[in-house]
Order: C-alpha cells, then structure tokens, then sequence
C-alpha cells in the first residue's frame, strides 16, 4: 500500500521560496502520476502540478506557471515542488497525490487521484 508524507511548508514572506517534499513507502513511485495540490480556508482543493516521471511530462496551474518547478528523485522516493515568487495568494494546505494511469499525461483533477499524504501548511504573508 502507497504512503505519502509531505514536509516543507512553512511561513515565508511574499517573494520568498520554498521546496515542499512528498516522500513514498510501500511502493516505487516511479511507476504512477504524482500531483501536488492545494486548498485554501473555504475553498475547493486545486490542482498545482503533476508528474509523470516515466513519460518525463509535467503540467502545472496556469497560476503557477514559471514559478514553480516539480521533479523527483526516484533514489529517494521522493516529489519535490520548488516554489518561488510566492504570493499571499499561495496560501493553503499542500498536498501531494498518486495515482495509477494507463495514459502517459498526467492530471490536475484531484477527483482522480487514488492516495493522498496528510498535507502541510504554506503561509505566505509578511
């Protein structure tokens, strides 16, 4: 059984970066589409950006585009979310996610993902 953990979030000034980690056990990552998504205070989860590491193909927000970079490193299970410039409007609970596809893009519609990590905070504010 696929376990996720996300770690990295935290308060940082507008502008600022982070670099938010999604760590697996239990499976190879390799083998599905990883998204990473966010929720702010009352409103619906969103889709950031995704992987699908085997077929090298990403895709992100349009919100997100040119500041923030997904990649992995399948030695150490892990999906990273490179985030820069960041905006207040960044704010929100991260989460990171896998699925399993037969299609080699990957998606940013959290309906479909199948296992999900427990998510971390990312506060942007001065």
């Amino acid at each position: 059984q696929l376990q996720l953990g996300e770690s990295g979030g935290g308060l940082v000034q507008p502008g600022g970066s982070l670099r938010l980690s999604c760590a697996a056990s239990g499976s190879n990552l390799a083998v599905y589409r990883i998204g990473w998504f966010r929720q702010a205070p009352g409103k619906e989860r969103e889709g950031v950006s995704c992987i699908s590491s085997s077929a090298g193909i990403t895709d992100y927000a349009d919100s997100v585009k040119d500041r923030f970079t997904i990649s992995t490193d399948n030695a150490k299970n892990t999906v990273y979310l490179q985030m820069n410039s960041l905006k207040p409007e960044d704010t929100g609970v991260y989460y990171c996610a896998a699925r399993l596809s037969v299609f080699r893009r990957c998606v940013l519609r959290p309906g479909e993902y199948e296992y999900w990590g427990q998510g971390t905070q990312v506060t942007v504010s001065s």
